[in-house]
């Protein structure tokens, strides 16, 4: 199975950040959007994992929340990885509060010995709103610099929990689903 450590975000938070960045999709651009229900901040990807490693995930996962406090967040300001020019990925940025770092650090601890080595470059928090398509050619993003700066959203949500989640391939795109969660004091 595919895994990953996630935050998932309430649904009213992720429903308007779909609703704010309609001009994002109206925009004409070669860009699969990810659906609202698909939104999630990813601590740590890891990949392929057999089924019978289920228990020692969830329990390094439990390690890593046992003594980390909730963490307050706001998910505002929107770009694209590497750049708006020529995108790989857009995205909605996400407060890097000391608190999420050093979460995101405890993750990475508590995965690390378990064959899931750190991933090797900053961790910048970002909620994945679209890809861009493959074959799209730079211009057709020369306006997305500017769909980016009008879009205006910003909202404020506290962090209680961390899921490991399993990535099912679908025609439509990838399907989420929790496997286990993790509890913030």
């Amino acid at each position: 199975m595919r895994l990953f450590v996630a935050i998932n975000f309430p649904e009213t938070l992720r429903r308007g950040l779909w609703s704010a960045t309609e001009s994002l999709r109206a925009g004409g651009l070669p860009v699969r959007w990810v659906q609202p229900d698909a939104m999630h901040v990813t601590l740590k990807f890891l990949g392929e994992v057999a089924d019978d490693r289920q228990a020692e995930l969830t329990a390094a996962l439990d390690r890593a929340t046992a003594s980390s406090r909730a963490v307050t967040v706001t998910v505002a300001e929107f770009g694209a990885f590497p750049d708006p020019r020529r995108p790989r990925v857009v995205w909605a940025g996400v407060s890097p509060e000391p608190g999420l770092e050093l979460l995101q650090h405890r993750v990475e601890q508590e995965f690390g010995p378990l064959g899931f080595p750190p991933d090797g470059r900053p961790f910048r928090p970002h909620l994945t709103l679209g890809r861009a398509e493959r074959d799209a050619r730079a211009s057709a993003f020369r306006d997305l610099e500017n769909l980016l700066g009008g879009v205006a959203f910003a909202e404020t949500v506290t962090v209680a929990s961390l899921e490991l989640m399993r990535s099912l391939p679908t025609r439509g795109g990838a399907h989420y689903q929790p496997v286990s969660s993790g509890r913030l004091s």
